[in-house]
């Protein structure tokens, strides 16, 4: 018998592994009453390393009465398994699941099938679903859980990447997704580690949790709507908290309260059922990994609220699951979040030793870096970064916009960032396309294409880090130019979207699918005009501009001080002490 409590997960350790790797994601939502434009906003940043950078457009299907859904692993949860072909990349290989999918390489082997429906919908994926044909979105963060068992076919097929896509292929809403997604972990089994997976519509949002069960088969999840006028944001830690059984504004698993019980997880003299540390053992990774960005991304919406970086532990209630912001936010304001680095605080990566001589702000996470649960008491921490929002390990960012006003192929965009967020591009895309540009759709990350979008940004966001503050000014000045000319033409774009739907949906559809491809097609081929024009103006560290070769720049006076430079021979004279 397995002692009751937390040692209980710990002594699972050869079936139930904690996370190996230090990814995470960055989530957030905006409600129709906190946006500037009345939409409903959704965005994700999946800090994957090298992964499947693919974003894949997976058309809409009719099935034959009596067909079955295959379900397949993801190495998204914890690692690759060999066993049933899931890798890194390409993380599915079907016919099953359109063009973009069925490719070259050995078949996905499935944990399990379920029923199929009569008709499933169009949706964007990547390592998780995004959005489908009827404005219904996803995000999700990773989180450390008590128990994080492997897949057993039989036991444990689901994991919130099938789920989010599931739910996308046979929802509207998201109060169908949750119900549906509830059903199937406690029907098919929850395994990999604890999710967060905000999943919302054009009239709500809300934040739907989970976490494998300790019992080895179904599994634990709990949903919160997100309160109408107010924004939430998740960074690898569950931020549901009590549970109160009267609010029709949460749902929870029906087996919750019995199997913590049972495992001395919770107790009925504890009072209302406190998600977060009934499942988790605390904080991921190490100590404000995630609340840091809570705490930022809260700061800069709601500054009113002066919110402090500092808490007590990671079961910290100083940080609301919600807040009002101070102003309604718009979807570059979603944008600038991601593309934070805590710049302008007591944190700000760009400064310091660590940022070099030209305030290079991301840092490289090595061997001797925690991962995982915090609350693993065989941790030894020597030492931590701060953890940003934009993260040089960040494979795909995107902000979605569901915009209930408008006929569900127009409502629908996702503004999609291959590449870390603070130095990438996001282009819009209307869920109403019959499909993506195939720049979208390929990238292996272990070979260089020039047909590959996100390799177009990797190339120029990597180069920029060899004189970072002089190079990212000008990414960025890009950057504003482009987005708010996308904005600007979309107003028109979606003008005469609208007039061709009024008589014909399938040319408002080729319409959108015609502007998508050449939108990303002439935004690429800006993007890699600016990579020669950097190549070529910073060459060999050196400045090279109206028509001058080779100025030197040199180094920040303030960061030489900090380098042996001031010591350096100044005189033929033999230094004292040498």
């Amino acid at each position: 018998m397995f002692r009751k409590g937390v040692s209980s997960a710990l002594l699972l350790l050869s079936l139930f592994l904690f996370p190996r790797s230090v990814d995470g994601c960055t989530t957030i939502i905006v409600t129709r009453g906190a946006s500037a434009d009345g939409s409903v906003m959704v965005s994700h940043s999946d800090d994957n390393d090298l992964m499947d950078q693919r974003i894949i457009y997976v058309p809409a299907r009719k099935h034959a009465p009596g067909s079955v859904r295959e379900v397949f692993c993801t190495a998204a949860a914890m690692g690759e398994f060999p066993q049933f072909n899931s890798f890194s990349y390409p993380r599915v290989v079907t016919s099953e699941r359109g063009p973009g999918y069925d490719t070259a390489g050995p078949k996905s082997i499935p944990l399990g099938t379920i029923p199929q429906v009569r008709e499933t919908y169009a949706y964007f994926d990547g390592s998780y679903g995004i959005m489908n044909e009827h404005q219904l979105m996803f995000g999700e963060c990773t989180n450390g859980s008590k128990v994080t068992p492997e897949p057993e076919p039989g036991k444990r097929i689901m994991y919130s990447a099938e789920l989010s896509r599931i739910a996308l292929e046979r929802c509207r809403t998201a109060r169908e997704a949750i119900r549906l997604m509830g059903e199937l972990i406690e029907r098919y089994g929850l395994y990999g580690t604890g999710e967060t997976l905000p999943v919302a519509d054009s009239e709500e949002a809300w934040v739907f949790e989970m976490a494998p069960s300790p019992e080895g088969t179904g599994g634990l999840w709990a949903a919160k709507k997100v309160p109408d006028g107010e924004i939430f944001v998740g960074a690898n830690q569950f931020r549901i908290r009590e549970l109160d059984p009267d609010d029709p504004d949460i749902m929870f698993s029906g087996n919750l309260h019995s199997v913590a019980e049972k495992h001395g997880w919770w107790k009925p003299s504890d009072g209302k059922l406190d998600w977060l540390k009934t499942v988790s053992l605390g904080e991921y990774n190490h100590p404000y990994y995630s609340l840091r960005r809570v705490w930022r991304v809260f700061s800069l919406a709601a500054p009113s609220k002066d919110f402090s970086p500092w808490v007590k532990d990671g079961f910290t209630k100083d940080y609301p699951f919600s807040v009002k912001p101070d102003r309604k936010l718009g979807v570059r304001d979603l944008m600038r979040l991601h593309r934070d680095h805590y710049e302008g605080t007591e944190f700000d990566l760009t400064k310091g030793t660590a940022a070099g001589p030209f305030g290079y702000p991301d840092r490289y996470y090595g061997p001797y870096d925690g991962a995982g649960d915090v609350g693993d008491p065989k941790r030894k921490l020597g030492g931590a970064w701060e953890r940003p929002l934009s993260v040089t390990y960040c494979g795909y960012v995107f902000v979605n916009q569901a915009r209930g006003w408008l006929p569900d192929p127009i409502g629908g965009r996702m503004w999609l960032g291959l590449d870390k967020p603070a130095d990438t591009l996001f282009l819009p895309f209307h869920v109403g396309v019959t499909g993506l540009p195939r720049s979208v759709e390929v990238c292996d990350t272990t070979k260089f294409s020039r047909e590959s979008a996100w390799w177009t940004f990797n190339f120029l966001a990597n180069y920029a880090g060899l004189k970072y503050s002089y190079m990212h000014r000008e990414i960025e000045s890009l950057q504003e130019q482009l987005e708010t000319g996308f904005l600007n033409t979309l107003d028109a774009v979606e003008r005469i979207a609208l007039y061709l739907h009024s008589t014909d949906p399938s040319s408002a559809r080729a319409y959108l699918t015609e502007f998508a491809e050449k939108n990303t097609a002439g935004a690429l081929e800006k993007w890699k005009e600016l990579t020669e024009h950097l190549i070529v103006k910073y060459n060999d560290g050196l400045l090279t501009e109206g028509g001058k070769i080779g100025q030197p720049l040199g180094y920040p006076k303030e960061w030489l001080r900090t380098t042996s430079w001031p010591e350096g021979p100044t005189s033929y004279e033999r230094p004292k002490g040498k």
